[in-house]
């Protein structure tokens, strides 16, 4: 049987990259599982974001990321479950509260960061033959933040 998914074309679009993040997403968990480190591969551009920047509110993790509030507590008190991350409250405003890298994670950055290039360079391999998605992507992601998908359909089914 052909792939229902890409009979279906353009609709089918969600659904591939869905399937597609998926496979990345359970195939690093087994990866990070294989090398016996309890990281979640979500948690990548948190470790990166606060080591560059040392803390940042989740408002500010959450913003960088572009993504969901809500979405960014949860992963945060995941990183914070295991150790990762912690919070304080910001001396500046009581009311805000700073996540920063712990000791655990910083002593285990340098590990990870390997890890990290040898997967870089596995993604190098993979979109060799696709060297535009990358901005194909964010172009649609331009496109969305212009008018969102409801939006865009919406208007079409205005007479």
């Amino acid at each position: 049987m052909e792939d229902f998914l890409i009979e279906m074309g353009i609709n089918g679009i969600t659904a591939r990259l869905k399937r597609l993040n998926d496979a990345f997403m359970y195939q690093t968990k087994d990866l990070y599982d294989t090398l016996n480190v309890d990281i979640e591969p979500n948690w990548h551009m948190v470790f990166l974001l606060l080591e560059k920047h040392g803390a940042l509110t989740i408002t500010e993790l959450a913003d960088a990321t572009r993504l969901s509030h809500p979405g960014m507590i949860k992963l945060v008190k995941k990183m914070k479950k295991n150790g990762y991350v912690q919070a304080f409250k910001d001396k500046a405003d009581l009311r805000k509260h700073n996540i920063e890298l712990t000791d655990k994670a910083t002593s285990m950055l340098p590990k990870i960061h390997k890890y990290w290039a040898a997967g870089e360079k596995a993604l190098q391999e993979l979109l060799a033959h696709s060297p535009s998605l990358l901005h194909q992507l964010e172009s649609v992601e331009k496109q969305m933040s212009k008018a969102d998908f409801k939006e865009r359909t919406l208007n079409n089914l205005k007479p």
